[in-house]
């Protein structure tokens, strides 16, 4: 992201969100603050989708990350977890409109300029911010995430859920094996979901290899380069080696199974993974 900036990326997501309630109705992941929350911009956002159909590979790719991660969030409160932490929250509406009574306290994880950004958007759509919510503004290749959420009132002795989506593949991998092993470490028990893509070289499917590349160079155009890519085998061994025990990664051919079983060809996103690890 640019200096001063709220990310672009963030943006895009969020687009992409907003774009698959309208043209396949949320049937992966329903979200009924995505228009809400992006303001004048969603049409812009729905109708860019309409004329480019080549994204929609993408879109999917996002809703199912989405899915992927509240479904994984609802299985670590029923194991009882009582924190979630949103790791670069950018335009994420889940704090807005779950219940969360008493249950989850949740902390939403980002760039200050992108964090002042979504204020911004939360009061020009009239959507309440919860009281069970707290920002802590962090930035990752600069500031430490312990003393980021220390500051906010985060308690490490809890259970506690994270999400990571769309961020991996633009940090370095110092930032990226420093803030999960501060995860792994909580005394409290954790669990992670994140997103990330294989080597392009690694990518046998032509199509797939070449939306990861276009997807790459798009977001180099936007000033946010992808800097990480991990071999699946490797990511589990040193996932294990700092201390997490249960790994659920589901692949393009997992994620077809599993949210695609009657059309596969359907699911189709580059050679992005999202992934589900947990100490407990």
């Amino acid at each position: 992201m640019q200096p001063g900036q709220a990310s672009r990326t963030a943006l895009g997501a969020a687009g992409h969100r907003a774009a698959h309630q309208v043209l396949e109705r949320g049937f992966i992941f329903s979200d009924p603050l995505a228009l809400r929350i992006l303001g004048p911009e969603a049409e812009e956002a729905v109708s860019e989708a309409r004329l480019e159909p080549r994204k929609r590979g993408l879109r999917l790719f996002i809703a199912m990350r989405a899915r992927f991660a509240e479904d994984a969030l609802a299985a670590a409160i029923e194991r009882g977890a009582t924190q979630l932490v949103v790791l670069g929250a950018g335009l994420d509406t889940y704090a807005y409109r779950a219940p969360l009574d008493a249950r989850l306290r949740v902390f939403e994880v980002d760039h200050p300029a992108t964090q002042a950004w979504k204020r911004e958007q939360l009061a020009s759509a009239g959507i309440a911010i919860p009281g069970a919510l707290t920002f802590a503004p962090v930035d990752f290749e600069r500031e430490g995430l312990a003393e980021g959420l220390a500051a906010a009132g985060f308690d490490g002795a809890q259970q506690t859920f994270f999400t990571w989506l769309g961020v991996i593949p633009y940090l370095s991998e110092p930032a990226i094996f420093g803030t999960l092993a501060f995860i792994a470490g909580l005394p409290g028990g954790a669990h992670v979901t994140f997103d990330y893509s294989n080597p392009p070289e690694s990518i046998a499917d032509p199509a797939r290899r070449a939306a990861h590349e276009e997807l790459a160079a798009r977001v180099a155009a936007a000033g946010e380069v992808f800097r990480s890519h991990f071999d699946t085998d490797a990511l589990h061994e040193k996932l294990r080696s700092l201390g997490f025990r249960e790994i659920e990664d589901l692949g393009p051919a997992g994620m077809a199974a599993r949210y695609f079983p009657d059309r596969p060809s359907s699911a189709s996103g580059g050679g992005g993974h999202i992934l589900r690890a947990s100490t407990l």
